[in-house]
């Protein structure tokens, strides 16, 4: 059985994200706390991270230009 492992492999970017996450939540309207945010909907959740990831995204084909 393979082990799942949390461990960020840049530890030094963990603050970055984590303001990443909380202005990605704000575009989209949910109301993200620093800590457990277990009372979230998925669909909350996944519309953080699909900003995220839109976001990125659109950074790299920028700089691909």
């Amino acid at each position: 059985m393979a082990s799942r492992n949390n461990r960020a492999l840049v530890p030094e970017a963990k603050a970055g994200l984590d303001k990443f996450k909380m202005e990605s939540a704000a575009e989209v309207g949910v109301n993200l706390k620093n800590g457990y945010n277990g009372d979230l909907t998925a669909r909350e959740a996944g519309s953080i991270g699909g900003n995220m990831v839109k976001k990125m995204v659109e950074s790299y084909e920028q700089g691909l230009k």
